[in-house]
């Protein structure tokens, strides 16, 4: 709860900041957020898609045959 109320009190300030802010400005940190939400999406897939493969790749990681190269 305490990191919530923390997370309020950060969005109010921010608000209160873009309430001074002209149009143009405002165009820009729209602009900014759409950046960061697009680039958080894309780690959140690579992520996924990295967990999703590791599974199929364990077969080829871990055999016998190749036992020698772990040691390395």
């Amino acid at each position: 709860m305490l990191q919530e109320s923390k997370m309020d009190d950060r969005v109010e300030v921010v608000v209160r900041k873009l309430e001074h802010l002209p149009p143009d400005r405002l165009a820009e940190v729209e602009d900014f957020i759409d950046f960061l939400s697009q680039k958080d999406r894309e780690r959140h897939a690579r992520q996924d898609f990295a967990r999703g493969t590791e599974a199929s790749f364990q077969r080829i990681w871990d055999n016998d045959e190749d036992a020698e190269y772990d040691k390395l």
